[in-house]
């Protein structure tokens, strides 16, 4: 849309402590409308039925209750499930030219050719949230940002519909990568570049007079290069 001198309208949305409502049941439901096999079904019904836990104070534990909601932290079917959970949002944009929604686990990205159908997309995407019991942390990542000839343009913020305000600002982080409010796509790298130099200081700092040179060049390689080319999109060799 930025080639055709448009602009585009992008509004990162936060999830609140996403992972941890999955309803369990409502997954079921969306892994047999996909027709998955019957054992692979009963298979992550048994993972999730046989997963308990317990409370900590101090030395003490409480007694063993089952997780009836949320999927594991960490795992690596995890992202996939919770992507399954949220297969309907996928749908909001067929009706709707030009608007697109990305969508990675908890990470969502609406882009739109326009405000006011950017502020709508919001609304929708909101209540289908709602829906399925999931809330959007307005007060720290969600936001948006403009990308075309008119990003400097100053617009009114998009309101959702329990009436908070999004701020437009000048860069939004989706999937560890910084997309700058510019005249074309453009992304900063200074984020990557501090992350880079803390963990290279930091192997110097322990290690940099008593090991060998191979050993200091091995660990910024596999430590510290990869944050660096991370946000760049080159993958990590």
């Amino acid at each position: 849309m930025v080639r055709n001198g448009s602009t585009t309208n992008l509004c990162a949305i936060d999830l609140s402590k996403a992972f941890d409502k999955v309803n369990h049941h409502g997954l079921f439901l969306k892994l047999m409308k996909r027709q998955i096999p019957n054992k692979l079904l009963s298979l992550l019904e048994s993972l999730f039925k046989d997963c308990l836990t317990c409370v900590k104070w101090e030395h003490l534990y409480s007694n063993a209750f089952s997780l009836e909601f949320g999927v594991r932290q960490g795992s690596v079917l995890s992202p996939f499930l919770f992507t399954v959970y949220l297969d309907g949002l996928s749908n909001i944009c067929l009706h709707r030219k030009g608007c697109f929604i990305l969508l990675y686990a908890d990470d969502i990205l609406l882009i739109s050719p326009s405000v006011c159908e950017l502020e709508l997309l919001l609304h929708v995407c909101e209540r289908e949230l709602h829906w399925l019991d999931m809330a959007i942390n307005f007060f720290k990542k969600s936001c948006c940002l403009r990308i075309g000839p008119r990003h400097d343009v100053v617009c009114a913020k998009i309101a959702s519909v329990s009436g908070c305000v999004l701020s437009w600002v000048s860069e939004i982080k989706y999937l560890g990568v910084y997309i700058v409010n510019c005249r074309s796509f453009k992304c900063s790298v200074d984020a990557a570049k501090c992350a880079f130099y803390r963990s290279a200081n930091a192997i110097f700092g322990k290690i940099g007079r008593i090991a060998l040179e191979e050993v200091t060049l091995q660990l910024t390689k596999s430590k510290s290069v990869p944050l660096l080319i991370w946000s760049r999109g080159l993958p990590v060799k």
